[in-house]
């Protein structure tokens, strides 16, 4: 794999390497990297699906790597703004926090005040113990409310200034997706100068350039916005009083027009209001422009001009792709549990945004553990843009005996799923395959309410902690399950991915459907239409690819360590009976396969057995 990455950064040519747990892909990639970056006088940006990743990257792979190599190689790490303790909002004390949050918030703020004085990084993940989220954003700032080094009093001190400031000239610069789709999408530049870029789980690249490029109008925010407004302009504002007149209009004609995706363009009956609103928008974003400039005087206040004005500009945006109707966007209207409707915009394809924005300005490498879905790369490749590029892929494999060390059950005798909820055959199943595996699970569930009622309907009758999604933070369930060698942990999509509990406390690993994308899902439906129309098929494109992304994912929870041994479990028999079960399969772990039961149960009870006499 190192190899392949030094190939693409001298040959200009992209890369998508599939990698899998125990490869050492970090290593596989920083190396070139570094490599390269020192060599050719350039930059490289490691971009990270999480900062838990960048944290390993840059404290404890990056540092040994450096001293292995004895070389004079340089890195930095760079996060939003909003990672960084604000010095002009601890300035401002007596505006941090309001009498009914004042008990409980102060001990934690004393301790954030005593640390700024002795931290050299501000950077949040260096506070120890953390303080609630609460509290941070009393003492943060995000880039859309800061006034800016030049004219913030405490611009030479800033925390998040000398991050950008570390970043400039060292060989690599460790990010998040985050913060490079930003850059790939916004006309400023984010991060510094760079040639090449790798994108480590870029199977979540796609979404997180989509959820960037997706644009929200609501009731609430609009009214929010007016009141924000309102304290900066003065209460006598023409562009405010119009805002407030408009968005009423707005909240009226909401509930009238339909649910969903609007396929062929804006409903008639909105189109006269939301243009209404737009042009208040624009009112109220020439009054905030007029007003006093005050950032020296009143940093705090200029800082909320800021941040508003951005907000108001977003807004804006929105608007005009909605009414535009651009068959580059989908436009939907959906509503919440409770019961608000918002308007939604997001880009039907967002290939084009990467072909022009990453891939045509710099040599990418692209890895994950999941990106060859059906055995193939060309599904995550169309996704990207990468098609009409020169690109590679190599596929590293896996330092596992997956034949010899997993079980794939696919349970071919249970009913065909369907919208009822769990079987009593499912709930059955479930009960039996986790008592021969003496607790050991994980259940990966389509859906929440399939998990809690699952949950629910096994703790009368297992012997063994269930520990349910929701019943606390994802970390401390994911502790306590590991933890707790004979417990189970049964949950939704957030546990598909990023769990990494080696050893014999996940012995099992139970899925109970094929993780379908809802059909009512306006985003998927229209870019399976889309699919369609261009002669290729629509369910295979979106909805396989989908479910077979997840399948891969879920099912790698199983293998951690070369000594882990366990079952997958797929209790969806139209893995088995369905064509595009041979996809699905094509795309997990190559693990022993069998639909029989008993030969499953047996191999769990063995698994317990082997370990009691250890």
């Amino acid at each position: 794999m190192a190899d392949a990455v030094a190939h693409a950064f001298d040959s200009g040519r992209h890369l998508a390497v599939q990698a899998g747990t125990g490869t050492g892909k970090s290593l596989a990639y920083l190396v070139p990297s570094l490599h390269y970056a020192h060599e050719e006088d350039a930059c490289v940006i490691v971009a990270t699906a999480t900062l838990a990743l960048q944290r390993q990257l840059v404290e404890r792979d990056l540092p040994r790597l450096v001293e292995a190599l004895d070389g004079d190689y340089t890195y930095a790490i760079l996060k939003g703004r909003s990672n960084y303790v604000c010095l002009n909002k601890l300035a401002g004390e007596t505006a941090l926090i309001g009498a009914e949050d004042y008990q409980w918030m102060k001990p934690h703020l004393d301790r954030v005040y005593e640390w700024a004085d002795e931290t050299d990084t501000g950077d949040r993940d260096h506070l120890d113990p953390g303080v609630p989220q609460q509290v941070w954003a009393k003492v943060s700032t995000t880039a859309q409310e800061c006034p800016g080094a030049s004219v913030c009093p405490h611009g030479d001190e800033c925390f998040a200034e000398k991050a950008k400031a570390q970043a400039r000239g060292v060989d690599v610069v460790v990010t998040n997706h985050a913060l490079l789709a930003i850059d790939a999408t916004s006309p400023i530049d984010i991060l510094p100068a760079h040639d090449a870029v790798v994108i480590d789980e870029a199977h979540e690249l796609v979404d997180k350039i989509t959820d960037v490029s997706t644009a929200t109008i609501s009731v609430m925010a609009l009214k929010m916005a007016a009141t924000r407004a309102e304290k900066i302009v003065g209460k006598h504002s023409d562009g405010v009083d119009k805002l407030r007149e408009v968005t009423g209009d707005l909240e009226e004609i909401l509930p009238a027009l339909p649910l969903g995706r609007w396929e062929e363009s804006t409903p008639d009956e909105a189109k006269a209001p939301l243009a209404g609103v737009g042009d208040a928008l624009d009112a109220v974003y020439t009054e905030l422009s007029l007003t006093e400039d005050d950032a020296e005087g009143d940093p705090e206040g200029y800082a909320e001009k800021r941040s508003l004005m951005s907000h108001v500009q977003t807004l804006i945006d929105g608007l005009e792709r909605m009414l535009e109707g651009s068959d580059a966007d989908v436009v939907w209207l959906e509503k919440d549990l409770r019961d608000e409707r918002r308007l939604m915009v997001a880009p039907l394809s967002v290939a084009s945004v990467l072909a022009d924005n990453l891939f045509g300005t710099n040599t990418t490498v692209l890895t994950s553990a999941t990106l060859a879905l059906g055995g193939k790369f060309d599904a995550m490749a169309r996704a990207w843009g990468l098609t009409d590029l020169p690109w590679d892929s190599l596929d590293v494999g896996t330092p596992f005996d997956t034949q010899g060390s997993a079980i794939m059950y696919l349970s071919r005798h249970l009913p065909p799923p369907g919208r009822d909820g769990l079987t009593d055959e499912l709930l059955d199943e479930l009960e039996h395959l986790i008592l021969a595996a003496g607790g050991r699970t994980l259940g990966l569930f389509s859906s929440k309410r399939a998990a809690v009622e699952a949950t629910e309907a096994l703790r009368p009758r297992l012997p063994f902690d269930i520990y349910c999604q929701g019943d606390d933070a994802i970390g401390a369930l994911i502790e306590q399950f590991a933890a707790n060698e004979n417990s189970c942990l049964f949950g939704t999509l957030t546990l598909w991915q990023g769990v990494d509990v080696p050893g014999p406390a996940c012995s099992l690993v139970i899925i109970d459907r094929i993780p379908f994308p809802r059909p009512d899902d306006p985003l998927m439906q229209a870019r399976a239409q889309a699919a369609d129309a261009a002669g290729r098929s629509g369910f295979m494109e979106v909805s396989a690819n989908h479910a077979a992304l997840l399948m891969a994912q879920g099912a790698g929870r199983l293998l951690r360590h070369v000594s882990d041994r366990g079952v997958v479990a797929v209790l969806d028999n139209r893995l088995e009976y369905k064509r595009y079960g041979s996809f699905l399969k094509a795309s997990m772990p190559r693990f022993w396969q069998t639909t029989d039961p008993d030969t499953v149960r047996g191999a769990l009870k063995r698994l317990v057995a082997a370990g009691r006499t250890r």
